[in-house]
């Protein structure tokens, strides 16, 4: 027979929350940082295929 679940406290589900969210935000803040260097041009460790009109002029 089913039983139900304890009840999770505030604080637990508010920590897990932040966590989530924390974690959204760096990684938004990573994707900006990358396609920022990709468009002026000084990333390194990242490679994108190019158009290949602009590879032959």
């Amino acid at each position: 027979m089913a039983v139900p679940k304890k009840k999770t406290s505030k604080s637990k589900r508010d920590k897990r929350k932040a966590t989530w969210k924390r974690k959204a935000s760096v990684a938004a803040q990573k994707a900006l940082s990358l396609g920022k260097s990709v468009l002026t041009g000084r990333s390194k460790g990242f490679l994108y295929p190019q158009d290949e009109e602009e590879e032959e002029e």
